[in-house]
């Protein structure tokens, strides 16, 4: 019977994720046990008071969040120790790690394919993944030649927030119009949307904006609703749980890294625009994305303008960089992408739905795209 003490929050989506997969790997290897501590257990009893109480429980490891930093006194126990969140990647407990640059290269190539020239990202100077994102963020940007804005500060509660929003106030006020901004997880992207609105900034006409993590109840608190990358915390959790086994079967207490890594964007209303100021190249791209499950023909889009189909196609390439034939199979495979990770179709019906009519050609452009075959992309972000 292994027994483990989670003394984290919960109330983050990132956290109940990590939990779903923490418990399922337990479902399929236990018997394990679960045990929590009210929040306020270290003010009432001090620190030793939590090591009596996992003395008397026989715990056999811990996962913490617990003040971040303020956990060294259980180094004391020489049980396996695993931080949740943190604030910086040194000390000798496991940890959460991933592709953070990886996380801010995606965001700055998805608004680049939105044709933005302006850049933003709005970081927590507390923890040093907003600061990993933030420089993943600047790299891409500064090799796709665009301009780089970035304020940073902490998580703000309901009286900070009262006070100390100037700031921020005047650095979003600021901003060249359009930019793209990404922000370093959801809740500090939905205090860039509530600035906004303080402020008549229109999203996402004059701010197209980002976070991470995907809280479903944080973006969709906002309006417009935030979309946001998607990390994959699940299978983090799941990783953690086998890991954990491993060290107490064996009795050994060497600290070890999990790597969540981004998976994909869940688009949301907070970036459907694109900074193009061609109406009628607008107009053919609202109809590619509002139709994408169709078989687009070109000639189709030309009968939605007034331009000759060799005027669009000479329009589009002059606004977006590439020719529509290619953008809507881009559209296409990001779809199919997202159907593979949130549904069990195969890629038959998942073709057909999409408006091909030869699942072969499917699995020669997906593959041209991502570099994966769909299987193989289904397997390396699901499979555990």
């Amino acid at each position: 019977m292994i027994k483990v003490l989670v003394l984290i929050d919960s109330t983050t989506e990132f956290s109940r994720r990590f939990l779903t997969g923490l418990i399922q790997y337990a479902n399929e290897n236990g018997p394990w046990i679960f045990y929590r501590l009210p929040s306020y257990y270290k003010a009432l009893y001090g620190e030793a008071g939590i090591v009596e109480r996992i003395k008397e429980w026989e715990i056999d490891a811990v996962i913490a969040q617990w003040e971040y930093e303020g956990v060294d006194f259980l180094d004391q126990l020489d049980i396996p120790v695993f931080l949740q969140s943190y604030k910086n990647i040194s000390g000798r407990f496991s940890r959460i790690s991933g592709d953070y640059i990886g996380a801010g290269v995606m965001a700055a190539q998805f608004f680049a394919k939105r044709y933005f020239k302006n850049f933003a990202f709005y970081g927590n100077r507390n923890f040093f993944w907003s600061r990993a994102r933030a420089e993943g963020y600047r790299r891409e940007v500064e090799r796709i030649k665009g301009s780089y804005y970035y304020f940073e500060s902490e998580l703000l509660d309901s009286m900070q927030w009262s006070r100390e929003h100037v700031e921020l106030d005047n650095w979003l006020q600021g901003l060249p119009k359009p930019v793209a901004l990404f922000a370093c997880d959801d809740n500090f992207a939905l205090q860039v949307s509530e600035m906004c609105k303080v402020n008549n900034i229109n999203i996402p006409d004059e701010l197209s904006l980002l976070g991470v993590d995907n809280d479903e109840l944080i973006c969709n608190l906002s309006h417009p609703s935030i979309s946001s990358i998607i990390t994959d915390d699940e299978n983090g959790g799941y990783q953690t749980g086998k890991m954990l086994q491993n060290l107490i079967l064996n009795k050994n207490n060497v600290p070890f890294n999990i790597n969540i890594d981004p998976v994909r964007i869940e688009l949301r209303q907070s970036t459907e625009k694109y900074n193009i100021s061609d109406n009628y190249i607008k107009t053919v791209i609202d109809y590619i994305n509002e139709n994408i499950r169709l078989n687009i023909s070109i000639d189709k889009l030309a009968e939605i303008v007034p331009l000759s189909r060799r005027n669009l196609e000479m329009k589009f390439k002059e606004a977006t960089g590439t020719s529509v034939y290619q953008f809507i199979l881009d559209k296409k495979v990001d779809l199919i992408s997202t159907e593979l990770l949130t549904t069990d179709k195969d890629l038959l019906d998942i073709a057909i739905e999409m408006g091909f009519n030869d699942v072969r050609n499917v699995y020669r452009i997906f593959k041209k795209n991502t570099g994966y075959t769909p299987v193989g992309y289904r397997k390396k972000y699901l499979q555990k």
